[in-house]
């Protein structure tokens, strides 16, 4: 048998073992590269449909015309219909303030999944090999990471399928060779200068000259990191379940959508087998970082309070749990000049009113109903400040509202989303859908009341 029916044999084995392509349209991302003239060429041979896409980044001058043309005649030569786009990528990193290797990356699978959508594609294929997969995993080894971040390249994530990682690159250029089929060069890919490139060009040759075979077992290392990992995740998932319930924060959590804050008891992370890893689940998709979730495990044990945030969300830990939210604008004070509704923001609105005849004192605890003739606006709606006092009402006395917010057992965060009403002379009102100040009570001798009702928005 030759070698290139070889190759496509163990292709086509690998494809039905993963299960990634069916008798739908698939797309194919063909750079003129090496591994995707060979991904395009084999995928035509087992009788896949597919139709080829490229990407002009405008990146490498005449380089960049120069694989645009190649492609163009290849799929050409071979009846594949071709889909061509040009992106100024330049311009685009400079826009989004990423680098070009990013930018490059967030424009083509954008493009690969909008075009996906458009043409009725199941898949996209793209050329990723064995090893492509072994310079990943030594990258992120590298970087210190997890589990997740050794079982080098999967074979499919989303639309995205990558059908040659069973073979290797020397493989995919034999291949070619025996086709007798030509492909184009990036001369970036030649240069030492990023990190995928020094692994690929210097560290892997010294590897596999100290150890013949390397790579192929740390392929295979990575293969049993990631059937591992399925353990490992379905652990972690039975400890959500078990301890947690549903993950901590609205962002996991997909059934309660915008939910404002979540919490998680600490008696969770002592129970598990490893604190750390349940940990990392839990709050790494949130932007907290290793160093980090290391920091708030040691502070487990001690003083409550302690806070920590990530580019989105922030945490505090506070007696036994654990409080997470995201991180929002702080509310802007709303001056309410006379008797009307106002908008406080895009979830509640308040309705201040001097209602004709008898009024019952409420005992809802979003209306507050108060003697007005104590009252001089304007009247001002804000969060709570430090120092705040109030009498409640019934009691004698002020009261620091921080305190009186602890006896109710609220948490850090909801302390300081606390909202309170105002009159003109500072004089706190009310702590809204709390307790009213015990001095603008309704008395038999009122003679007109303010009625303010607080309502959410939904």
């Amino acid at each position: 048998m030759r070698n290139d029916d070889y190759l496509v044999g163990r292709v086509e084995q690998y494809v039905r073992k993963q299960q990634l392509l069916s008798d739908r349209l698939h797309l194919v991302a063909l750079s003129g590269g090496a591994d995707s003239v060979a991904l395009l060429l084999i995928l035509k041979q087992l009788d896949y449909r597919i139709e080829a896409v490229h990407c002009n980044f405008h990146l490498r001058g005449e380089e960049s015309d120069r694989d645009e043309i190649f492609v163009k005649n290849l799929c050409s030569e071979q009846g594949i219909k071709l889909h061509l786009i040009h992106f100024d990528t330049k311009e685009y990193a400079a826009v989004h303030q990423v680098s070009i290797e990013m930018a490059a990356r967030q424009l083509r699978y954008r493009y690969f999944e909008q075009l996906r959508q458009d043409i009725g594609a199941e898949t996209v294929c793209v050329a990723h090999h064995r090893d492509d997969a072994v310079e990943t995993l030594l990258m992120n080894l590298m970087r210190g990471a997890g589990i997740h971040g050794l079982t080098g390249i999967h074979p499919k994530n989303g639309a995205i399928v990558r059908p040659l990682l069973g073979v290797c690159r020397d493989e995919i250029e034999e291949y070619l060779r025996q086709r007798g089929q030509s492909y184009v060069t990036d001369s970036t890919n030649l240069q030492p200068d990023v990190l995928r490139n020094k692994i690929r060009l210097q560290l892997l040759p010294l590897v596999e000259n100290i150890y013949s075979g390397a790579t192929e077992n740390i392929a295979r290392s990575a293969y049993y990191l990631s059937e591992a990992e399925k353990v490992y995740n379905a652990e972690i998932s039975r400890e959500k379940d078990a301890n947690i319930g549903q993950s901590p924060v609205c962002e996991v959590h997909e059934a309660d959508g915008d939910c404002p804050q979540c919490a998680f008891p600490l008696s969770a992370l002592t129970t598990s087998p490893s604190p750390l890893c349940l940990l990392h689940e839990l709050l790494s998709p949130l932007g907290f970082n290793r160093i980090q979730i290391e920091q708030i495990l040691v502070s487990l044990d001690g003083e409550s309070g302690r806070e920590f945030t990530s580019p989105t969300h922030i945490l505090v830990i506070d007696r036994q749990s654990i409080i997470v939210e995201p991180i929002r604008e702080p509310m802007k004070p709303l001056v309410i000049p006379e008797p009307g509704i106002y908008r406080l923001d895009e979830t509640a609105k308040i309705h201040v009113e001097l209602p004709d005849g008898d009024t019952d004192i409420s005992r809802d605890p979003h209306v507050a109903t108060l003697d007005a003739t104590r009252i001089q606006f304007p009247l001002t709606v804000r969060p709570v400040q430090q120092g705040d006092r109030f009498q409640p009402y019934g009691m004698q006395g002020q009261k620091l509202v921080s305190d009186f917010l602890t006896d109710l057992k609220l948490n850090t965060l909801e302390k300081r989303r606390q909202l309170v009403v105002t009159d003109a002379t500072g004089t706190i009102l009310w702590l809204v859908d709390r307790r009213i100040d015990h001095r603008y009570r309704m008395t038999p001798d009122t003679a007109a009341v303010l009625r303010i009702t607080f309502t959410s928005i939904s």
